[in-house]
This record gives C-alpha cells, sequence and structure tokens, in this order.
C-alpha cells in the first residue's frame, strides 16, 4: 500500500519561504513520477511540479525561478523549495505518486497524500 504523507505548510509573509517534505512508502517502481500540486478555495486543483525516478523535472510557469522540487532517494522524501512566496501561492499543497511517465494533470496520478496548507499573507 503506498503511502505518502506531506509536511512542512504553515504561515508565511509575502517573499518568504517553506520547504515541504513527502514521506512515500510501499512504493515498489523504479520507474515512477512524484509531484506535487496544489488547490486554492474555489480553485481546481493544479499541478506545481513533477520529477520523475530519472531525476527530470518539470514546473509550472507561475512557479519557475520561485521553486525546486527535489527528491532524497536514500530517505524515500520528496521536496518542494518554496522561495518568494506571494499570495497567490495560498493554497492546499498535495504530494502524488504515479507509474511510469510524467505529467503535469492531477488525473493521471494515483496515489495522494492527505495535503499541508501554505498560507502567504501580504
Amino acid at each position: 500500500q503506498v503511502q505518502l504523507v506531506e509536511s512542512g505548510g504553515g504561515s508565511v509573509q509575502a517573499g518568504g519561504s517553506l520547504t515541504l517534505s513527502c514521506a512515500a512508502s510501499g512504493y515498489t517502481s523504479s520507474n515512477y513520477c512524484m509531484g506535487w500540486f496544489r488547490q486554492a478555495p474555489g480553485k481546481e486543483r493544479e499541478g506545481v511540479a513533477t520529477i520523475h525516478s530519472g531525476g527530470v523535472t518539470s514546473l509550472t510557469d507561475s512557479v519557475k525561478g520561485r521553486f525546486t522540487i527535489s527528491k532524497d532517494n536514500a530517505k524515500n522524501t520528496l521536496y518542494l523549495q518554496m522561495n518568494s512566496l506571494n499570495p497567490e501561492d495560498t493554497a492546499v499543497y498535495y504530494c502524488a505518486a504515479k507509474r511510469n511517465w510524467c505529467y503535469l494533470s492531477s488525473s493521471a496520478f494515483n496515489y495522494w497524500g492527505q495535503g499541508t496548507q501554505v498560507t502567504v499573507s501580504s
């Protein structure tokens, strides 16, 4: 059973930084994709960043230059380093996983964490 547990959310002022973590367990595939998604109140869930097991990353345009996705294979942990945060980044952030290739589309992912709230105040 795949389990994904996010941590690291919180409240920060505009311009600040946060790092989200996602501890993964039960995943045995060697060809996989992990990603971060977010959902703001009243909005659809959107893809933020993905990283393939081979190391290739992808970021949505609105976070390029500010967010970095990475993973620590030894710790089975996915990270999202978020810098220069602005109020538009306020959302619940979810960690997700799927087999094979990466897509910045939530419908493509099979496994999800419970989410962690990020609130950015102006």
